[in-house]
């Protein structure tokens, strides 16, 4: 078992608790901008660069690095003393989780919801549906962990290591899924959103990390600098939201119930892969400690980058783009569901080992 490392990990704040609600309200009130304000996202498209909205980069941005401040790469020294567990996470994460995501996103809005949806706009739900499988949580997990009592160490690097893998297997395994579906795909833009998204906001967040862990010490990033951006975070994600759903209004108004169509398969996979990585770690008689986070990275996804690349490649007014939102929506309710779910099963796992 890994070594357990001190974390200052409070229990999920009022506005992570209640972040569905926060962005339902979002939708509702982008919804109703587009509709009655069709000026307003008519004014924000005119800020674009290749594609991309600078608006919404600059809110992503700020959702993005104070997720990567608190990566700590040095725990990567740590990947060989637990290999059962990463092994459990790397298989469920970059193998298992991106294709039963394309499954059964596949399954549902092209066969169960055939007669619903338009095909075209399936397509688009789809690639949406490809992008939150292919990217596995790197923030939330660690409020999930620290809710089912998992080891802090083994949580450091599980992360540390999924989002050094995101730089070089996301982008082939999202090409891979969307080409199977006969989307065209954009390859520039697909590893010019992973620079802009992922590299440059991680790189920034390892060095912040370590000038500050240099000059004040990691009690005072952990205690005093990452809190600063905790209102940060989820005021850029809510401010996305009412944009993209600015530019969807229409669209929304005239299909209500796709929003619970996306959610279904969403929910379902959600639930599917957790058990995956969770039962397996039981068969390999792992620790509840390591059972629990190894469970809940997979089943998390890591939205902000999935909505960045959505609106990149595909546009705010995109299919896509709405199905990584709904991913954001059900994100909160579903995973506290399956923190209930790993804490009542503690004693599936060994006695001697479990986190009492």
């Amino acid at each position: 078992m890994m070594p357990e490392h001190k974390i200052d990990s409070p229990d999920i704040g009022f506005f992570e608790r209640y972040l569905s609600l926060w962005v339902l309200l979002c939708m509702t009130a982008g919804v109703l901008i587009g509709v009655f304000l069709p000026e307003v996202p008519a004014f924000l498209s005119r800020f674009e660069y290749a594609s991309v909205s600078i608006p919404v980069a600059i809110l992503i941005w700020l959702m993005i690095y104070p997720m990567m401040l608190k990566i700590d790469f040095n725990s990567i020294k740590r990947v060989g003393q637990n290999p059962r567990g990463l092994i459990v996470t790397w298989v469920t994460n970059w193998l298992v989780k991106p294709f039963t995501m394309y499954a059964l996103a596949a399954l549902f809005f092209f066969v169960v919801f055939k007669k619903l949806i338009p095909r075209e706009l399936a397509t688009e739900y789809l690639a949406g549906a490809v992008l939150l499988g292919a990217a596995p949580c790197t923030a939330m997990v660690f409020v999930w962990s620290h809710l089912t009592k998992g080891n802090p160490a083994y949580t450091l690097v599980q992360v540390a290591t999924n989002d050094l893998i995101i730089l070089v297997a996301f982008v082939p395994i999202v090409g891979l899924l969307l080409g199977i579906s006969g989307i065209a795909i954009p390859w520039a833009t697909l590893f010019i959103s992973v620079v802009l998204f992922v590299v440059i906001p991680l790189s920034a967040g390892w060095i912040t990390r370590s000038i500050i862990v240099k000059h004040r010490g990691l009690s005072y990033l952990e205690k005093n600098f990452i809190p600063r951006f905790n209102n940060v975070t989820v005021s850029g994600l809510l401010l996305t939201l009412v944009i993209i759903f600015s530019f969807q209004g229409q669209t929304i108004v005239d299909n209500p119930l796709n929003i619970v169509l996306i959610a279904i398969p969403l929910i379902l996979q959600t639930f599917l892969i957790f058990f995956i990585a969770y039962l397996w770690a039981r068969a390999w008689r792992l620790p509840h400690d390591i059972a629990a986070p190894a469970g809940m990275i997979g089943a998390s996804n890591f939205f902000e980058l999935a909505v960045a690349v959505a609106v990149s490649v595909f546009g705010l007014e995109s299919g896509a783009t709405v199905a990584t939102v709904v991913g954001v929506l059900v994100e909160v309710p579903v995973m506290l569901t399956l923190v209930k779910i790993a804490n009542k099963t503690n004693a599936w796992f060994p006695k001697e080992q479990r986190n009492d």
